[in-house]
């Protein structure tokens, strides 16, 4: 996920070549930085930087805001450039590799209301992989976890948590954030607050995060996990509020569409084995788009009754897949 800001200040390569940085930047191989996940803009930066500390960032920040209102250099800041409308991309400006930026390392705190403090260029994957070996992880998600910390919290992060914690803005305690100007601030709900809520979900036009304190929680020994899909848009919906509203069911429910253009079972592979001639067969989707719930449930070892919970819910699943099986 990646962040941009619009500084409007003119290409000068010239200077940028002059600034002391402790990484480095690149003129020459920047072509991969006029690509992102969406595919639709292909914009050539004039330069690519690849900073190695937060003064880096605020050094070339400072130099751009320096040059004057008469520029129109701009700044993007590329995480894992999963961006859809080019926001990691500058045309002639300067993109940042978030994902070179080298700081303190990452800091899990394990005592009443845990966190950890992360670089804004990590990913979320080896983040969950720190946790864990304290027995944590994060309260909130996204749905693809390599993705930078600061590329999703400038957008809001939102997976199948975000009914119950809300989105991954909602689960910060306070960030460390470069300005438009070249600042470092440290910002929390009561230490610059007006910055902290605007930079998160701020889709990058309020500075670059590079650092952040999030909220954990025990993570679970098992979950069980359950898919279920709907040929019926209205059961489906009906279902995924239910759910949502009621108390003690799922810790993750999230719902999406399958369009069913190259078979079932090549869209529900995780699911069940494409080889098994019994169950595969019940399938008849016929090319039709179907939509499906994505349910977990955590537990632990010694709460193997936690399962059961989960079985209260049963009717109402297998009466809608029991709809689907059914031949028109």
């Amino acid at each position: 996920m990646t962040i941009r800001i619009n500084l409007c200040f003119s290409s000068n390569p010239s200077s940028l070549r002059t600034l002391s940085v402790d990484g480095h930047f690149s003129f020459d191989e920047v072509h991969h930085a006029a690509k992102d996940f969406g595919n639709r803009f292909q914009l050539l930066p004039l330069a690519v930087l690849y900073p190695k500390s937060v003064s880096d960032i605020a050094t070339t920040i400072r130099h751009i805001w320096q040059m004057g209102p008469n520029s129109e250099l701009t700044v993007a800041a590329r995480g894992h450039s999963h961006s859809l409308q080019g926001q990691a991309q500058a045309h002639q400006g300067v993109v940042i590799n978030m994902e070179s930026l080298q700081g303190p390392k990452m800091h899990v705190y394990t005592g009443n209301n845990p966190y950890v403090d992360a670089s804004g260029g990590e990913l979320w994957i080896d983040i969950l992989r720190e946790c864990l070996e304290y027995g944590l992880a994060p309260k909130s998600w996204t749905d693809y976890l390599h993705l930078t910390v600061g590329g999703t919290l400038s957008n809001a992060g939102v997976s199948g948590q975000a009914f119950r914690h809300g989105p991954q803005i909602s689960n910060v305690h306070q960030m460390e954030v470069v300005t438009g100007k070249g600042e470092v601030l440290n910002c929390s709900e009561k230490q610059n607050s007006d910055l902290f809520h605007s930079v998160l979900g701020g889709l990058g036009q309020f500075g670059i995060i590079t650092r952040a304190r999030i909220s954990l929680e025990p993570a679970p020994d098992m979950v069980k996990w359950i898919r279920v899909l709907y040929s019926d848009f209205t059961t489906f919906a009906a279902d995924q509020e239910r759910l949502i509203g009621a108390e003690s069911t799922f810790d993750y429910i999230e719902g999406f569409v399958i369009i069913n253009r190259t078979g079932l079972l090549n869209n529900w592979r995780s699911s069940f084995n494409p080889q098994d001639p019994v169950q595969a067969s019940q399938f008849h989707s016929d090319g039709r788009t179907l939509y499906c719930l994505e349910l977990a449930k955590y537990f632990n070892r010694d709460r193997a009754d936690a399962l059961n919970e989960v079985s209260a819910w049963s009717p109402i699943f297998w009466f809608s897949l029991s709809k689907l099986l059914r031949k028109p």
